[in-house]
Formats: C-alpha cells, structure tokens, sequence
C-alpha cells in the first residue's frame, strides 16, 4: 500500500501539510489569539501598577533588581517585563503551542485522516514542530516589543540603567536585549520538548499542556535545594535566569553557555522521544 501511495502521479511526500497550511491553522486557533493578547497586556498591566504605587524602589527590601530601575527608560522596561515573566508566564505560551500539537488533532479525531491524506508521519510531525517553535519565538518577541514600545512612550527612549550602577550604550541596548531574549527561547526548549513528547503520548491536549507546566515548575522546585550542590547544574531551571549576564558592563558568556547546552541537550532527547513514540504509535483517533 505504501508503494502504491508513494508511486502516485504527482505524490511528494515533502510537499505534504505544508508550513503555511499549518501555521495559518495554528493562527486562527483562538488560544493563539487568547496568548497573544495576554502578554500584549502584561507590560501595560506592569504600567498601570507603577503608575498607582509610584516608582519601584528595592532599597525598602535590601534587594537591587531589575524591577528597581524599571521606569528609568523604556529598555530598562523591557527587561523589567522579560524578568518578571520568565520564570513561568512564557511556560505557558511554549507548553501550550507544542503540547496542542498532536494530541489536539487525537482529541478532534482528525489526525488519522491527515496521516491518510496521506501525510507521512515524519513529515507532520517536522511541520507541527516547526510551526510550533515559529509561534513560541514569536510569543517571545512579541512580550519586549510591546513592552519597549510602550516603555519608550511612557518612559522615553535611553539607555539601560543597570540596577548596581552605570548604563548600557545606546548602540548595545537592543543587541544586548535582543540576546536575552534569544537565550530565554533556547531555555525554554526543555519546555517545548516536554511538552511536544508528551503530546505524542496522550489524546488530551490539556494532558500534555499541564504535564510540561508541572514538569517544569518541578524542575524549579528542585533547584531551589540548595542541598543538592552541584547536581543542580543539570538542572535546565537552574541556568533559566543566566541570561541577567548580559546586562552588564561586560557581557559574560560562561553561563548562558551552560545553560543553552543543558538545555539543547534535554530537547534533542525529548524531540527524539517524540518521533520515535509517534512513529511506533498506533493511531485509532
């Protein structure tokens, strides 16, 4: 039967669910639409807190953090918006875009059509994933865009007031945030392979979505022990905020190098994990 598919006029399996097929499926999903206008809102929810409290000030706690320069230009506000939702608010984008990827279709009992249209599996596997990274990078410019934007209304344009004195360069503001974010999206692969696994492991999207939240707030748990030493360097959470290297006087690799491997390396295995169940998987839904 394979041969006969595969021998048809005109057949490329390559040519199967193409990207823009799926991504424009993805797009008109309504929890895209929901995750986009919550971290649009964010940075203007931010505002409106510092607008009714007044200036953020760390000296009341003994602490110096980003939040303590947050309105002193629209860079630092950015970084502000990026610090405080890290941790867990840009999970949930990454979770939900590729753990909805294949159990989704199971949920609808859809998918054995495509796999009959006939879409190979590796090939919609390659194009659920890749569409489902594109959305993930997106939701995590989009957060600092807005949030520069409307920094920069609100607060002027400047350079970036660092918390322990000085600034950034105008000239290396943008290079240096657009690192970080660039960082924040390769830590949370860890995420995205969690989720795109166990997506291929159940019929229930909010399963797969759930599982990797729980996972990885887990993950953090765990390297907040401190008694586990040095065992937490493998731990992806533990490098998550690696990237506050980058805004400072001199830019410091050695962390964010860590810390992207740790978590390149936790996501081949998970992606490999993904496509090999899917590919051994029997489809009834």
């Amino acid at each position: 039967m394979s041969t006969l598919v595969e021998s048809a006029p005109g057949y490329r399996a390559r040519h199967t669910l193409p990207l823009r097929v799926e991504a424009l499926r993805q797009l008109k999903r309504r929890r895209t639409l929901v995750m986009a206008g919550v971290l649009a809102a964010l940075p203007l929810i931010l505002m409106a807190a510092f607008a009714i409290g007044g200036t953020p000030d760390g000296r009341d706690s003994g602490r110096v953090n980003l939040t303590d320069t947050a309105t002193a230009s629209g860079a630092n506000f950015a970084a502000t918006c990026l610090f405080v939702s890290a941790g867990f608010l840009l999970v949930v984008p990454v979770a939900l875009f590729c753990g909805d990827t294949v159990a989704s279709e199971a949920s609808w009992s859809s998918l054995r059509y495509l796999l009959a249209a006939p879409v190979p599996r590796t090939r919609l596997l390659w194009s659920k994933l890749v569409v489902a990274l594109g959305f993930s990078a997106g939701a995590m410019l989009l957060l600092p865009l807005v949030a520069l934007a409307t920094g920069s209304m609100a607060y002027g344009w400047g350079p970036l007031e660092l918390p322990t004195g000085g600034s950034l360069d105008t000239g290396d503001t943008l290079p240096r945030l657009a690192l970080v974010v660039a960082f924040i999206f390769v830590s949370q692969l860890v995420t995205a392979g969690l989720a795109f696994w166990l997506s291929t492991k159940t019929d229930a999207p909010l399963g797969a979505v759930g599982g990797a939240v729980g996972l990885t707030i887990i993950g953090n748990v765990l390297d907040a022990v401190t008694a586990l030493g040095s065992w937490r360097d493998v731990l992806p959470a533990h490098w998550q905020f690696a990237w506050i290297d980058a805004l400072q006087p001199q830019l410091e690799w050695n962390g964010m190098v860590k810390g992207a491997a740790v978590s390149v390396a936790y996501a081949l295995v998970l992606f490999a994990l993904a496509f090999r169940n899917f590919s051994r998987k029997d489809i009834v839904s």
